[in-house]
């Protein structure tokens, strides 16, 4: 049993064209995920799960509809009773811990704005939100990193009035000893409205200071898009996403659209060092039913035997966050008999562009456009390209948005280019093939313009990353006299393989058998690893600031 019917006019199509002329969602007046989702299954199906937690030290926690209300109800009552309420802003820190569901709904419920911030920020990132977001609460992970990071941010925030952490911590309320003293029912007296801001993410500031990108109580429903018709969840399955809660990709893959969906979700929680292929053996003992990770981790996976695990509960396999290598997709397909479908979209959005269930993936594509987006490609001069020319994906704005930001919270100037001027603009190039697919270009900022040409990053490091040599690469330009600009390779070597001379032109040549010839790196730099944000995304802008500060 699900709520799918609620919100959407119909699941079941023969195809995508189908899919993309008949699919609606329902126009609705108001909308809570805390009382019209998790409260709703509560009364519906007490038994139906929602979470399976678990961590690398055995631990264990299942949590269902009924449980989960019950706790964000007393969350909720505590976060009133301390004077929190509609419009404040609250920042979690709580990486893969089970708590920050329970936060999440409570959040919800009044109206609290919900800011999920990873535990990798330092105590200088945690001003920068706090001041920036007038941020009143706290509610982190026990993690000495963590716990110590925002002990020395504290004295510079005059306006955070509350720190929580989940157990006994010098300087922190003990939040399940602050719930445990309230009451399992909740009464709220200034409920929030529909367009109120329900959700801030700071974006991962790949070329600048993070921006506020902010959601209303209408995104969760966009993500029925992403979760159902993308990542192909099932009712009552487990779906696996792998993500902290810091992360957009949480919120795509982790709560929202699959709990509409009738899925419950999984969430692994580790200490020390993580190992992609810690995973493979959790697929199995729980059954998991689909499952979504970034390309990165698929790299890894297809390095290993992966005949030695059991796949059969997987239905569905999907990836977003940077494109993936088809060389990746082939591999993975040959060893699992599974097809890995892509995805594209933001922070500031549900997905955009995606093999849907009623797709035929093609390796390397980011698939079709979500019926609930208007998607196009611009050229320069704002005209719409034609097959085959790139262009920036561009969403052109209708009355009634789901799963879109309505803004930049305190960025009036960004927030009037971003939606008040009809188009929403992504700032990606891609180009369109003759049916209809999509396929990845890379950032506006970061095409390469070399004697005339205009070469895309992904193509490039796609070819790289099918030489065994390569674990990870990164392309980039460096300015020439003659050229303009040509084309730098930054890469990572693989185990097993030593940088030398002999293996640049080695590099080099495969490139030019694989793509257009003009395309190969001419500068090849081996590095032990790449500059990336703390959301893992790689930092083209650091890898050619060298050329700058070099000259």
């Amino acid at each position: 049993m699900n709520l799918l019917s609620k919100y959407i006019n119909r699941t079941d199509f023969k195809d995508y064209a189908d899919f993309k002329e008949n699919v609606s969602l329902i126009d609705i007046e108001s909308f809570n995920f805390g009382f019209d989702i998790v409260d709703e299954y509560a009364r519906l199906d007490p038994t139906k799960r929602a979470l399976v937690w678990c961590d690398n030290n055995g631990k264990e926690l299942i949590l269902t509809f009924h449980e989960l209300s019950k706790l964000s109800n007393q969350t909720a009552n505590m976060l009133l009773s301390k004077g929190i309420c509609k419009g404040d802003f609250v920042m979690t820190m709580l990486n893969r811990r089970y708590e920050y569901y329970i936060v999440a709904v409570a959040l919800c419920k009044i109206g609290a704005v919900l800011i999920p911030a990873t535990c990798l920020l330092t105590h200088k990132d945690i001003e920068y939100r706090c001041i920036n977001a007038d941020v009143k609460a706290i509610i982190a992970t026990d993690e000495s990193p963590v716990i110590d990071a925002i002990l020395e941010a504290q004295p510079q925030l005059p306006e955070l009035r509350f720190l929580f952490t989940i157990s006994d911590v010098c300087g922190f309320l003990n939040f399940h000893t602050e719930i445990k003293a309230h009451s399992c029912t909740l009464r709220v007296i200034d409920k929030p409205n529909l367009d109120d801001k329900m959700l801030v993410y700071f974006t991962s500031g790949t070329t600048g200071y993070p921006k506020m990108v902010t959601h209303s109580f209408k995104y969760p429903l966009g993500h029925i898009m992403t979760a159902y018709f993308w990542q192909a969840v099932q009712d009552d399955g487990l779906h696996f996403t792998m993500a902290e809660t810091g992360w957009a990709k949480f919120s795509w893959g982790k709560i929202y659209g699959q709990w509409i969906a009738g899925t419950a979700v999984f969430c692994y929680d580790y200490y020390g060092r993580f190992t992609p292929t810690d995973v493979l053996p959790l697929l199995a003992k729980y059954r998991i039913t689909t499952f979504c990770a970034p390309p990165t981790i698929y790299r890894f996976l297809i390095r290993e035997d992966l005949s030695k695990y059991d796949f059969s509960s997987l239905t569905h396999c999907t990836t977003a966050g940077e494109p993936l290598n088809a060389e990746v997709f082939r591999i993975f397909k040959q060893m699992t008999g599974i097809s890995i479908c892509e995805g594209f979209g933001q922070s500031e959005s549900a997905v955009i562009l995606a093999t849907f269930r009623y797709c035929k993936p093609h390796p390397g594509s980011i698939g079709l456009p979500t019926p609930i987006y208007d998607v196009r490609l611009l050229d320069d001069d704002i005209d719409v390209t034609d097959t085959g020319k790139e262009g920036e994906i561009v969403i052109n704005l209708r009355e009634n948005q789901f799963g879109l930001l309505i803004g930049y919270h305190k960025d009036a100037e960004k927030t009037r280019f971003a939606v008040e001027t009809g188009c929403y603009h992504t700032g990606d190039l891609a180009y369109k093939d003759k049916n209809g697919y999509f396929w990845f270009v890379g950032r506006k900022d970061d095409i390469i313009k070399s004697s005339g040409y205009r070469i895309g990053p992904f193509e490039v490091e796609s070819a790289l990353q099918e030489h065994p040599a390569v674990l990870e690469c990164a392309i980039t330009g460096a300015p020439d006299p003659l050229r303009g600009q040509i084309v730098k390779a930054t890469i990572v070597l693989a185990k097993g393989y030593q940088a030398s001379e002999e293996l640049k032109k080695e590099l080099q040549e495969h490139v030019k058998k694989t793509t257009a010839p003009y395309k190969y790196p001419r500068i090849i730099d081996f590095v032990l690893a790449l500059p990336k944000t703390v959301s893992g995304k790689i930092k083209r802008k650091d890898i050619r600031k060298e050329f700058d500060t070099e000259g």
